[in-house]
């Protein structure tokens, strides 16, 4: 049985249909790459997964719970874990701060205990404990008390990494994780998703325009062009379809030209 699965998802903006009818299943364990050229709807469809966009038409479930009437906070709560192409942190509080925040939502929602001072302390001593673990993970502990606001992009992305990991989603969803980083920076990003990947119950879907990226982290490909699934399967298949090598790669324009 998949985790996530969409059904003829479609949004209309208009007269314009920017996601059309797509049906697509993600089982756990696999890393999923969705491509396309500027403009085939791939942000669009990971919009209206993650609740951002309402669907014209259409259902997303997971794990066999329909969730196409529920808002983004609602769908984040129930495992789906969303990180942006734009950073989406709290810039004036501190890094540790930040992700003990994303634990404490975290904890929060498994359970609600009667106010004491002892149970305060011990929640708090776990809440940063965990934070630490995370921090560890991510090579962020060494700047745990810097503010946000002053970090550089690089570590910025990370963060965000660092928060969708402390949110402990069954899917993980990148829309470009390594958009707007150096060659040094972006490995880290990489290794971090190569790490998620080794947890064979997450499922974890990637936008992403760097086919060398693709090609080294993806068991699969879908992709889209004009907001329609036109091609899914196993990466070299995929990438060596003419539909791909035409309208993602250029390809056959290249060669009349």
């Amino acid at each position: 049985m998949s985790l996530l699965a969409t059904k003829d998802l479609t949004i209309r903006f208009g007269g314009h249909v920017a996601v059309n009818a797509v049906t697509c299943s993600f089982e756990p364990g696999t890393l999923t790459a969705i491509v396309g050229p500027n403009g085939a709807g791939k942000t669009t469809y990971f919009n209206l997964i993650s609740g951002q966009l309402r669907a014209s038409e259409g259902t997303v479930t997971l794990d066999g719970r329909d969730l196409s009437g529920a808002s983004a906070s609602q769908r984040t709560r129930a495992g789906l874990g969303r990180a942006f192409q734009l950073t989406n942190l709290f810039p004036r509080l501190t890094v540790l701060e930040n992700v003990r925040l994303a634990v404490q939502a975290t904890r929060d929602g498994d359970h609600k205990r009667g106010l004491n001072l002892w149970s305060v302390w011990s929640d708090h001593k776990a809440l940063t404990q965990r934070a630490d673990e995370i921090l560890e993970a991510v090579a962020m502990k060494d700047k745990e008390n810097e503010y946000v606001a002053n970090l550089p992009h690089g570590d910025q992305r990370k963060l965000e990494v660092a928060l969708l990991m402390a949110l402990e989603p069954k899917v993980f969803m990148f829309d470009e994780p390594t958009a707007g980083m150096n060659a040094a920076e972006a490995p880290v990003i990489l290794n971090l998703i190569r790490k998620l990947k080794s947890d064979k119950s997450k499922t974890i879907l990637l936008v992403e325009h760097k086919m060398d990226v693709v090609r080294e982290l993806a068991d699969r490909i879908i992709v889209l062009h004009n907001g329609t699934l036109v091609a899914d399967g196993e990466p070299a298949e995929v990438i060596a379809s003419p539909i791909v090598q035409e309208a993602y790669l250029g390809v056959a324009k290249e060669a009349t030209a």
